[in-house]
């Protein structure tokens, strides 16, 4: 892994004065499926992904391009993924997989800062496919807990599929956990598989002998939290949250530096080197950046550490979940737990609805207030 950043004379010369695009035709089937070409054109040597590349699949109608600037690697894709998915829509998600046009911006030259920088979409796998592991479903409870869940869980089924991915609304379809069939498609005969890189500039690897552990542990004892409920347009389940801390909610964990192999990001530097390798274990997908980075960040997002109480719940989030009839804000007859009990003082222009801005505030106000004891 030593100067996996350095390119060669060769490849400088590539990128200032231009070559002829290499070309890699190999045959895959998939379950035992008709075989398809899966073409793969190149100014680097074949399955290093460290230069400009284009990968193209014409029966999956994956188009994404890499290229390189003095300081930038830019990639345009379709974000088709360039393999077989599960069936969308499902049971669990009722989206569609469908073309997007995302263009993305990865440092050519990282910085590692140290400091940690949490991110949403921390990075973007080799066929222009998004990592995002955290979700945006919520249990609330009205005792007053909210426990964000994963995506990873048998509790809730979000219809995700053997490459541990589903489809947002917009039809963009993205990786949760370990993505199988980037795995495979981009395996070199190594143990570390370089299957995309984070928006800090830094590669993202699996390993396949899962000899890097992260240091992540779940919390001793049992949760809190009573009359608990999740919902979203199609459905409403009562979820009851007691029991010890089984990885179904992201507060059901705790970072512990030096327990595991790896950093709270799920990075480590090998050979000089720093990467973040994604795990079959939590969190699965770094949810931080240790690189130079800047992400806003939603109100009340985050990994949550605490323990019994799960994490908060955005504004947006919130009225994403209860406003039923879609009109921006929330009516006493939508809301339900804290909400409920505290709609009066939430209502500050008294006209009967909780607006997005009135909701930023008490949320904002409530974390200022001292701790012990709900108010």
């Amino acid at each position: 892994m030593k100067n996996i950043f350095k390119f060669t004379g060769i490849l400088a010369l590539c990128v200032v004065f231009g070559c002829q695009s290499k070309k890699n035709n190999t045959e895959h089937s998939h379950n035992g499926g008709e075989a398809h070409s899966h073409t793969t054109e190149s100014i680097v040597e074949s399955n290093n992904y460290f230069g400009a590349y284009n990968l193209e699949n014409k029966e999956y109608g994956t188009i994404t391009k890499m290229t390189l600037t003095k300081d930038e690697r830019i990639m345009v894709t379709n974000a088709l993924p360039n393999h077989k998915t599960g069936e969308f829509p499902n049971p669990g998600n009722p989206n569609t997989i469908s073309a997007q046009n995302n263009t993305y911006s990865f440092p050519l030259n990282p910085k590692y800062t140290g400091k940690a920088t949490w991110a949403r979409e921390p990075g973007v796998a080799l066929n222009g496919i998004k990592f995002e592991p955290g979700t945006a479903e919520v249990v609330v409870c009205d005792t007053g807990e909210n426990y964000r869940v994963e995506a990873l869980q048998d509790v809730i089924d979000l219809g995700l599929d053997f490459n541990h991915a589903h489809v947002q609304p917009t039809g963009a379809y993205h990786y949760h956990g370990t993505p199988t069939s980037v795995i495979e498609e981009f395996d070199a005969g190594e143990d570390l598989v370089h299957v995309g890189f984070a928006h800090d500039g830094f590669p993202m690897y699996y390993s396949k002998s899962g000899k890097f552990k992260p240091s992540y542990k779940a919390i001793d004892g049992n949760r809190e939290g009573e009359d608990c409920t999740y919902e979203n347009p199609h459905q409403s389940i009562d979820i009851s949250v007691g029991g010890h801390h089984d990885g179904t909610f992201t507060s059901d964990y705790e970072y512990i530096a030096g327990s595991g192999d790896l950093d709270e990001c799920n990075g480590i530097t090998i050979d000089g080197d720093y990467m973040y390798l994604v795990t079959a274990e939590f969190p699965y997908i770094s949810r931080c950046l240790m690189g130079d980075y800047e992400e806003a960040r939603p109100q009340g997002g985050g990994q949550g550490r605490g323990r019994g109480q799960g994490q908060q719940p955005s504004a947006t989030e919130l009225i994403s979940q209860m406003d039923a009839n879609k009109d921006g804000k929330l009516s006493k007859d939508e809301v339900k737990g804290p909400l409920s009990e505290n709609f009066s003082k939430i209502d500050s222009d008294k006209d009967g609805f909780i607006s997005i801005e009135e909701l930023e505030k008490g949320q904002q106000q409530n974390k200022q207030r001292p701790k012990g004891g709900r108010n």
